[in-house]
């Protein structure tokens, strides 16, 4: 489809330059605007990681706050379509619902109605180039600027710059245009004209992508007689059809739920047209009714169009909303979850790339469903299950009452569950490192990919463990049994604090306990060496015997290292007093060492004694 209708859009092009250079204007004066709504959004997105996400996360309260937004941000910004986007990458990242989105998209419709006012009320009736060429000489200084805000307020300011160009140069080519050629000559009358106009008007927008530039150009149009106020109406309700495409093609790269998303759009932009059209007559009569109500003359049909525009779009989400639970409904009867399956990231899509919040959210939810698997890996390839050690108040006399060996294949499982996550989370940092993301969440987003390096450390030092650790404790063997089941207690008893950790609130989460832990896994490490040493002097246990289980604590000590290191980067966040209290008196490599060294001192002096 792309490629047959790109050949037919320069064709139209050629033909038009060719023909008349009027046309050439009001071509220019549409490139001109949609080059300011790319800088436009280009521009706020500099602004991501402040006020529009933050936003965006508390309108997920209720519907009303979702719609408020969606009006909000899409008046502010001057674009449903970034809007859309914004709300899909969100969506797939899992910071909002989906009734919260649908919210926003019921909002942003009625918020795009503001960008026909401005040009009706404003841009036609001022001579708004007087504007544009000081908004871009002043923008150009703040885009070369290097805090990335002056920038981003530098390519705002270009892009409403280049919107009133654009507005001025398609409003100048459609007055000289008419002097040359009459274009109310094709004017259709009744349903023909409707259907017609429609599809003309949802096909112009999706070219361009931009209802806000379909509308601009329709009110130009009108302003200076090309079109008939009536056939206006009918491309105004086609615009608001195609301007889902924008949602359509962002959805391509999200998951299921912003997949729905994108139908809820079409949904609800195709329903609303659809009223519009039927009910075209009564809408008039109140569009009539309305704009000599507040004082717009009679044959000011741009500003009536304006008014058109709102009302049709306001009865659509008057209508839809009463049904906002059943097109909930509907959407994920429509497009239904998938079946989950552990071994393909659940987050980390090309949707959530373009925000620096909804990239580090994504990347954490998936970090954490990397550690769940590990999780599991871990616990079954000690020969326990998940439910029993989390419920136990026991965990020793647990462990050690699990005897029978978990049939399942610890290679294959790692294969399948956390060599491909891993993998997947090392190339989605490496992508959003060779874009423009700025340096602190850069940071983080390295910092979760170590926490899954550990992950995967832990993972395979117990694949290691797990051969002896079946062979010594499916049945009693005297001391050495007991040594591995103590392997195997200690691993479980850190998972379970990771557990709690996880559980509690952040604001109660304290590094003062990892610290403990790490203190607490260097002295039994070191006096494990030390016991299989007395072992073997004492003959208590066979040299070749100690030797295995001296390699396999190794890996054992390795593995609560890393569990208790990921720990750390992944839940302590120092935010607050309190946390930086604690980073003071988090223990460096140096002191944990003087602490370990001292403790088994005392320790061996008390044994002395």
């Amino acid at each position: 489809m792309k490629k047959f209708l790109l050949p037919v859009i320069l064709l139209v092009l050629s033909f038009g330059f060719w023909a008349s250079s009027d046309f050439q204007e009001i071509a220019a004066g549409v490139a001109i605007f949609l080059f300011g709504m790319l800088m436009l959004e280009d521009g706020f997105k500099l602004f991501s990681g402040g006020f529009l996400e933050v936003a965006l996360e508390k309108a997920t309260g209720s519907v009303a706050k979702s719609m408020g937004f969606g009006i909000l941000s899409t008046t502010i910004m001057q674009s449903s379509s970034l809007v859309s986007v914004i709300t899909i990458s969100f969506l797939s990242a899992g910071l909002i619902s989906l009734i919260a989105g649908v919210g926003i998209i019921f909002g942003a419709n009625i918020g795009t109605t503001t960008g026909a006012w401005l040009v009706a009320g404003f841009g036609l009736k001022v001579k708004i180039s007087a504007y544009a060429l000081p908004m871009l000489a002043i923008a150009i200084v703040l885009v070369f600027q290097k805090n990335k805000y002056l920038r981003g307020a530098g390519f705002v300011l270009a892009g409403l710059g280049f919107l009133f160009l654009g507005i001025h140069h398609m409003k100048e080519g459609f007055e000289s245009f008419k002097d040359q050629f009459d274009l109310t000559r094709f004017a259709l009358t009744g349903l023909l004209g409707l259907v017609v106009y429609t599809l003309i008007g949802g096909a112009a927008t999706v070219v361009m992508q931009s209802s806000h530039a379909t509308m601009t150009l329709i009110i130009t149009a009108l302003a200076a007689g090309q079109i008939s106020y009536e056939n206006a109406l009918a491309l105004a309700i086609g615009a608001n059809i195609g301007t889902t495409i924008t949602a359509i093609i962002g959805s391509f790269t999200a998951n299921y739920q912003g997949k729905r998303l994108a139908l809820a759009h079409l949904i609800f932009n195709v329903v609303t047209a659809g009223v519009a059209l039927v009910f075209i007559g009564p809408i008039r009569m109140s569009v009539d009714f309305i704009s000599a109500g507040i004082g717009i003359p009679d044959n000011d049909f741009t500003l009536k169009l304006a008014v058109f525009h709102t009302v049709f779009n306001t009865l659509g989400v008057v209508i839809m909303l009463p049904l906002l639970k059943r097109l909930i409904a509907f959407l994920e009867r429509a497009i239904k979850q998938p079946e989950e399956d552990l071994s393909k990231p659940k987050y980390l899509s090309q949707a959530v790339d373009e925000f620096p919040q909804t990239i580090e959210f994504a990347m954490r939810q998936e970090v954490k469903h990397l550690y769940d698997n590990a999780v599991e890996v871990i616990v079954h390839g000690l020969n326990l299950h998940r439910h029993e050690i989390f419920d136990t108040k026991d965990i020793a006399a647990t462990v050690r009452a699990s005897r029978r060996p978990f049939e399942f294949d610890i290679d294959e499982r790692y294969e399948a569950r956390i060599k491909t996550l891993y993998s997947a989370i090392v190339e989605f940092a490496t992508r959003i490192g060779s874009t423009d993301v700025p340096e602190n969440v850069m940071d983080d987003i390295y910092s979760l990919r170590d926490v899954a390096g550990r992950i995967v450390r832990a993972v395979k030092a117990v694949k290691h463990l797990r051969r002896n650790a079946t062979r010594y404790t499916e049945r009693p063997q005297g001391a050495i049994t007991e040594l591995y089941n103590q392997l195997r207690i200690e691993i479980v008893r850190i998972l379970v604090e990771i557990r709690q950790l996880d559980l509690a609130d952040p604001e109660d989460r304290s590094s003062l306990w990892l610290d403990q832990e790490r203190v607490q896994v260097e002295s039994d490490a070191h006096e494990t060496n030390n016991r299989i040493e007395a072992m073997i002097r004492n003959r208590k246990l066979d040299a070749s015997v100690a030797t295995s289980f001296l390699n396999d604590s190794n890996y054992a000590y390795e593995a609560m290292r890393d569990l208790l290191g990921a720990a750390r980067t992944y839940y302590i966040e120092a935010e607050d007093a309190m946390a930086e209290v604690e980073r003071i008196l988090a223990l460096d490599d140096e002191e944990l060492a003087s602490i370990v060294m001292g403790a088994i001192g005392e320790k061996q002096g008390d044994e002395a004694r």
